[in-house]
């Protein structure tokens, strides 16, 4: 018999990598609010919510449970409609402790030494002014966004009254529909004060970028996994995520270590998380740059190709409450990256690979999957969730037996991709 499993934002690459999984057979993975719901245009959370359950209220079964590898709104949906279905989940309060940028940094604090000077800045000013404390060059955020939304770095006054100009505009689609959320919670007086659409400001973080994928089971913290971030030369976009890290054993205990004290300082349980930080390669100290509440399912292929097994079975088996247990080391490859075939301009794409020559591409590269961000006719500043300084063209997942091996195999992909663009 087969046990039913609701997943928010169900997309059809991970519904294949969902079906993948070895012990899939026994299971039937149900969509509910499709990703273009969750993320483009206005979200309204109200609505969100009594359309997940009006489907979950109708569905003739048994809901074995209701999982998410999205951010928000979809982080924040599971936690409540878990507890309304009687499923195991994280708290709602943990997940907002994470979410909430200014309120993870002040959770942190308490429980580490390795995170950068930080503060809010007053939106409402006249003439908002860094916080003190925080000096250049800095990041200037929303506390609450998408892959990278409305992030900006800002080396002087100037810059940072040109950041929080574009902030300002911007932080109230995703900032209101949090504050709903956040309403939800007893907040302490701090997170009351600043709210779902408020900026944060940071110190800027130097180092090399790494991440770490671990999980909580009944107050148990594992860590996973370790990937390396590479951006663009002189770039803060990135060029690729590989796993595993190539950083070496020190460096990656310490951000198991750091990862360890501050999930279990939020009260964080029954849930995955990814944890992002900077390492110094000289020194081997690291500094966490942010948390997120839930593993990458941009990362599965990595896991794939590299473990023999997907990082999203660990999310389906806390779901059913279950141990997600020992991970395997099986796959074909040593090493997987995910990369981002990116321009630094604007255009309109008058040409993108055609689906004969990315399979082509795909049968004479072993180890690769290819995905096109644009359509023919697209203006790249149109294209939604776009870091605040590039665009995407291609999404590459590469694997190969060494990271030279892995590197020339990209480079093989991008010279056979044709893209055309008009400068208009």
């Amino acid at each position: 018999m087969s046990t039913d499993i609701f997943v928010i934002g169900l997309d059809e690459e991970n519904q294949r990598v969902l079906e993948r999984l070895p012990w899939a057979g026994g299971y039937r993975f149900h969509g509910l609010l499709t990703p273009e719901e969750l993320q483009h245009g206005e979200i309204d959370f109200e609505a969100l919510l009594k359309t997940a359950q009006h489907e979950v209220d109708a569905f003739d079964g048994e809901v074995g449970a209701i999982v998410s590898y999205w951010d928000f709104p979809a982080a924040s949906l599971v936690p409540i409609l878990c507890a309304r279905y009687d499923l195991p989940s994280v708290a709602l309060e943990a997940v907002l402790k994470c979410e909430h940028k200014y309120w993870s940094r002040l959770e942190q604090r308490k429980a580490i030494d390795e995170l950068p000077n930080f503060g809010i800045v007053d939106l409402d000013a006249e003439h908002p002014a860094p916080p003190e404390g925080v000096g250049y060059p800095m990041w200037l955020k929303p506390v609450k966004s998408f892959s990278s939304e409305l992030a900006f770095k800002a080396e002087n006054d100037a810059e940072f009254a040109d950041a929080v100009a574009e902030i300002r505009a911007g932080v109230g689609r995703v900032g209101e529909p949090f504050g709903f959320v956040l309403q939800q919670v007893d907040l302490p007086p701090e997170i009351g004060r600043v709210g779902g659409a408020a900026c944060l400001a940071e110190e800027a973080l130097h180092g090399v970028q790494a991440a770490v994928e671990g999980y909580v089971y009944q107050g148990e913290v594992t860590v996973y996994g370790a990937l390396d971030s590479i951006n663009y030369p002189d770039s803060s976009s990135f060029l690729r995520h590989q796993y595993p890290s190539q950083l070496g054993e020190e460096p990656v205990q310490r951000m198991r270590d750091v990862a360890e004290r501050v999930m279990k300082q939020i009260g964080f349980d029954n849930g995955t998380f990814s944890i992002e930080f900077f390492c110094d390669p000289e020194s081997g100290q690291v500094c966490l740059l942010e948390i997120n509440l839930r593993h990458s399912q941009s990362h599965a292929e990595l896991f794939e190709f590299v473990d023999g097994v997907a990082n999203h079975e660990i999310m389906v088996r806390l779901g059913l409450g279950q141990d997600p247990g020992r991970r395997p080391t099986k796959g074909t490859y040593q090493i997987a990256a995910k990369w981002y075939l990116r321009r630094f301009e604007d255009g309109v794409v008058t040409r993108v690979p055609t689906a004969e020559e990315i399979a082509a591409v795909q049968d004479r590269i072993d180890g690769t999957q290819i995905s096109i961000v644009p359509e023919v006719g697209q203006r790249l500043s149109e294209l939604p969730e776009q870091d605040s300084y590039s665009f995407e063209l291609a999404q590459l997942f590469v694997a190969g037996h060494t990271e030279h091996e892995m590197v020339q195999k990209y480079q093989a992909c991008v010279d056979a991709l044709p893209f055309e663009f008009a400068e208009e």
